[in-house]
């Protein structure tokens, strides 16, 4: 991508400098000059704004971020298209002046216990909110994660973010390339899909990587690496660096196991294990979440609306609950007094009797008890095992081995589980289910995709109406020369006719300007190869006819038609005629010249030389037409040599 330092995007951001570029974006310093404050503005590759999946993929990075109001993640500021100079897809983000996460471990290697955990809090915390919110990152890594000069820890690039606010459109396969691969999940890799626990596992890698220093798993190419995160367990921290305490140990492994049920189901229950954790290491420090430091102020109003008959109620109240109590003492007292009398009265229960008591109720406890488990109880459910990602006959076969069925209750359209594969099941993986019973499925139907209308030759209305049928928006409208449609008629749209394209996208018209008008030149009386070369470059087409003039020198052109206008149309038909010279030409008198010499003067003339010899051989000594004969162009001359 070009530099673009210097230009102003938006009528108000001036780009300074360029900061980062990636694979589909670049960002720069800026000054936001209606705010007078910096500002970091990511633009989109020239290349890679053309393609819907990519700009998709960026504008969600923007709602994605946007949408999570979080101090430990970057802030979205705005979003939009630079449509006054120089074309851009942009987002503005507030400006981080320090490092990144990546920088720290490179110069540091192993960071010990308390450094990490340091670190890893607000990072966990940021993540924790995001899912709260319902929103996956997709892509955490050290190099995501930025820190501040004044030591404020904050996560960036949700680019490849997921939620239901903010639309679930980036395939399978796009995550997965995109995705860093020393981070994704082994279901990523197996089967392209992505939850919560897709995101624990890789908070797991970069906890892992900050306490020892190094990846867990390392490789001579990418698949060799996802391998090894689909078929290897990632080793205890403490193999590594002896001073992590087991509690962290089981943190980084539980966060990184190989089957998703068995990680923490998100960044908040795996947050909780690290505040624990940081209590029990420093046990003065104040361990709170982000809710307890930013306590919400309790409204006092309430109490102030309290009517001074609503606190009579309340005294009243206390004293007939104070006398109710002291009757009901006086009452229980006297009970007390009869029933020891009663007792006294009764014969004394011995222990053995009290004791086989005591053993037949606690058998007829334990009966009670295992009925219920058995019968209504756990013991009575199946865990059903995550299905999602496989194909129905596969869930069918997994369920069936536990005496289970399945049936699909809906199919819908996916863009990230591909078609005849399972999206989610009811109850899901880790749910339970009675013995026999029946597993709903969900299905997906594939990617959703709906072919542009044929535009070419309708007018904006009737274009409009096209798109709006086909479930598409109208985008951009642009111009442009043609000289097959009428000014003001489509040409095409962007993407064009027949593309598959998502339901809700643009389509960008192309309008005719009608045929572009060129000035015409009358090139009469000037070479024939001047008026060919700089009529075609014009963009005409030019046809040439030939006759002889007695006037206009051989090579030059007579007439040109049309002549008699100033402008015509782009690619329209010009005829040029041109002179073939006069009709007959004179014989010149080449006598007693030699032949070479008398040759040349003849060939310049057009004609074809006969020689004929006698005597000497020396001098022409004859001529045939005579000269001063007026004869065609091309005619053959003899000449006698003698």
């Amino acid at each position: 991508m070009s530099d673009l330092t210097g230009e102003i995007i938006d009528d108000r951001y001036q780009l300074k400098r360029v900061v980062a570029s990636g694979g589909m974006a670049t960002i720069y310093y800026a000054l936001d000059l209606r705010l007078d404050r910096p500002v970091a503005v990511k633009i989109m590759h020239p290349h890679l704004a053309n393609d819907e999946d990519f700009v998709a993929r960026f504008i969600r990075e923007a709602k994605a971020a946007a949408a999570l109001a979080h101090p430990n993640i970057v802030a979205i500021q705005d979003q939009g298209w630079n449509e006054g100079g120089v074309p851009a897809v942009f987002i503005v983000m507030e400006y981080i002046e320090g490092f990144t996460l990546r920088d720290v471990i490179v110069d540091q290697g192993a960071l010990g216990v308390t450094e990490s955990l340091r670190y890893f809090a607000p990072i966990i915390s940021a993540m924790a909110a995001a899912h709260k919110n319902g929103i996956l990152h997709r892509d955490i890594k050290p190099e995501n994660v930025l820190i501040s000069k004044d030591g404020r820890v904050k996560i960036a690039d949700f680019g490849l973010a997921k939620g239901a606010e903010i639309g679930s459109t980036l395939t399978v396969e796009s995550s997965v390339i995109l995705g860093s691969v020393s981070y994704l999940s082994p279901e990523q890799v197996q089967r392209g899909v992505s939850d919560m626990r897709s995101d624990v596992y890789a908070l797991g890698i970069v906890l892992f990587e900050m306490l020892t220093g190094k990846k867990p798993f390392d490789g001579e190419s990418p698949i060799q690496i996802a391998y090894m995160h689909v078929n290897e367990n990632i080793p205890a921290p403490s193999t590594l660096n002896p001073s992590v305490p087991p509690e962290l140990d089981e943190i980084t492994l539980k966060a990184t196991a190989n089957n998703a049920d068995k990680r923490y189901k998100d960044a908040g229950a795996m947050q909780e294990q690290i505040l624990a954790l940081l209590s029990k290491l420093d046990p003065k420090r104040r361990q709170m979440s982000l809710e307890l430091d930013i306590p919400i102020p309790k409204a006092r109003t309430e109490k102030k609306k309290r009517s001074k008959l609503e606190i009579l109620k309340s005294v009243t109240t206390q004293i007939d609950l104070k006398r109710g109590n002291v009757m009901r003492e006086n009452t229980n007292s006297a009970r007390k007094k009869s029933a020891t009398n009663q007792v006294q009265r009764k014969r004394k229960v011995s222990s053995r009797v009290k004791r086989n008591r005591a053993i037949a109720l606690f058998i007829v406890f334990v009966i009670v008890a295992g009925s219920w488990y058995t019968i209504s109880g756990p013991g009575n459910k199946i865990v059903v095992p995550s299905l999602a990602g496989i194909t129905q006959k596969q869930a069918s076969e997994t369920v069936a081995k536990l005496g289970l069925t399945t049936d699909v209750t809906q199919k819908v359209f996916s863009e990230d589980v591909p078609m005849g594969k399972v999206i989610t099941s009811d109850p899901a993986g880790g749910g339970r289910i009675a013995i026999a019973g029946t597993v709903h499925l969900i299905i997906s139907k594939g990617k959703e995709r709906i072919q542009v209308p044929d535009l070419a030759g309708l007018t904006i209305e009737d274009a409009t109406a096209a798109i709006q049928k086909a479930n598409l928006k109208v985008g951009r409208v642009t111009e442009k020369f043609s000289a097959l449609y009428e000014a003001g008629l489509l040409i095409d749209g962007s993407p064009a006719s027949g593309s598959d394209v998502r339901k809700e996208s643009t389509v960008d018209f192309v309008i005719s300007k009608g045929t572009e008008q060129i000035d015409l030149t009358n090139y009469q009386g000037k070479t024939s190869d001047e008026a060919l070369n700089e009529l075609t470059s014009s963009g005409l087409v030019v046809s040439s006819k030939y006759e002889y003039s007695e006037t206009v020198p051989i090579g030059t052109v007579i007439s040109q038609t049309p002549s008699d206008v100033s402008t015509v149309g782009m690619g329209e038909k010009i005829l040029l005629t041109i002179s073939k010279g006069p009709s007959k030409i004179f014989v010149p008198n080449v006598y007693s010249l030699s032949k070479m010499a008398a040759a040349k003067i003849l060939e310049d003339l057009g004609f074809n030389v006969n020689f004929k010899y006698i005597g000497k051989k020396k001098s022409v000594t004859n001529i045939s037409p005579k000269s001063g004969t007026a004869v065609a162009p091309g005619s053959t001359v003899t000449i006698t040599l003698g």
